[in-house]
């Protein structure tokens, strides 16, 4: 069994500034030697844990946050009806480790993720524990032996099960460490990158001369690379010893999320809702980046454009990796156009059949 899920996507945006820097400028780095557009990791993955088609499928996502006293009132909301407000503010508590004379501090150590049925085995826990006469502070102890199925209660959490927790503080950072799943990059444009200026205005129309706010934004357009990489046993682990099926269902989601959601910033301004190019996925014994086919930059030739280019250099990178180290590979691909395909790799007509492909183990 392949325990590795490659995901290589080439997306192509118009126009934009989909991540932008302390200084209001478009993220960058430097690859090969010139200047690349990047969007970070982070702003991909929050995108993704927020789009709509990751509620739909995946369910809800968890409550990101160090605000312990504002969790409590959600999880209060989310819980009502099952546990009492009382006892979900002493589980947060518990939890973070961060008590008060009033029951939970206003802020833990650093924004930490929640699961609501997660909290909701932990309020279960201490319930018991109360009911017994035992101290709720040595629930730790007694807990220690049931990590399986507190990996069970974090099922409905998929989002903590693929980027994983580090708690430094309570009863989580005992029981509630979770190594991610899933690796993603920096998403970098294949070539090189020379940003334009919108000097733009806000007319008022209620003022007859000038314009009511003058200001300048970066933005730029290019093909862009996207990698991520699915340990697939270790979303099993995370999620209670969950069966090899569903965690390939899961990675068949992030296919589809890693071809489609785009960050939000600037949207309202640009629009630059583009869809994926090119999808290639492998099925792996380790996680394979081919970041390295852009290392020297893409050129447009003739004003060809980069898309193709890219792609070829994409195919042109993954055949040299997959000959010269052997790699025992499964790999689909879903392509737009009438690019070729190299030998080794099956070719699925539509992102839907790459899905499916990919539930089924990379198989058919």
């Amino acid at each position: 069994m392949k325990n590795f899920i490659n995901f290589h996507i080439l997306i192509s945006h118009s126009p934009s500034c989909l991540n932008r820097d302390d200084m209001n400028m478009q993220k960058s780095a430097i690859f090969g030697g010139e200047r690349r557009v990047r969007v970070s990791s982070q702003s991909l993955k929050r995108a993704i844990r927020k789009s709509d088609y990751y509620r739909q499928h995946l369910g809800e996502a968890s409550v990101r946050t160090k605000k312990l006293d504002e969790l409590v009132a959600i999880m209060n909301d989310r819980l009502a009806g099952r546990y009492d407000a009382e006892l979900v503010k002493k589980t947060v508590a518990l939890l973070a480790g961060k008590e008060s004379s009033v029951g939970v501090a206003t802020e833990g150590d650093a924004v930490a993720p929640w699961a609501i049925e997660e909290v909701a085995w932990f309020c279960e826990q201490v319930k018991r524990a109360l009911a017994q006469g035992q101290d709720e502070k040595a629930l730790g102890k007694l807990l220690k032996n049931e990590t399986a199925a507190m990996r069970q209660a974090l099922a409905s959490g998929v989002d903590i099960a693929l980027a994983g927790r580090m708690a430094t503080s309570g009863l989580m950072s005992e029981l509630g460490k979770v190594d991610g799943a899933l690796a993603v990059a920096h998403v970098l444009t294949t070539h090189s990158v020379d940003a334009d200026i919108d000097w733009f205005t806000a007319v008022d129309d209620l003022q007859e001369l000038g314009s009511g706010h003058l200001d300048t934004q970066e933005f730029s357009s290019g093909v862009f690379y996207r990698y991520a990489s699915l340990n697939v046993k270790q979303l099993q682990e995370n999620l209670g010893n969950a069966p090899r099926e569903k965690a390939l269902e899961i990675g068949a989601h992030l296919l589809h999320m890693l071809a489609t959601i785009v960050p939000s910033a600037k949207q309202q301004s640009f629009a630059a809702h583009n869809l994926a190019d090119l999808a290639l996925v492998s099925f792996s014994d380790i996680p394979v980046s081919l970041a390295n086919a852009f290392e020297k930059p893409v050129r447009s030739v003739n004003g060809s454009g980069f898309k193709e280019p890219s792609i070829a250099e994409l195919h042109n990178y993954w055949q040299q990796i997959h000959t010269g180290y052997g790699l025992s590979e499964r790999c689909g691909e879903f392509i737009l156009g009438q690019s070729s395909v190299p030998e080794g790799i099956t070719r699925k007509s539509t992102i839907e059949e790459l899905k499916t492909w990919v539930m089924n183990n990379g198989e058919g």
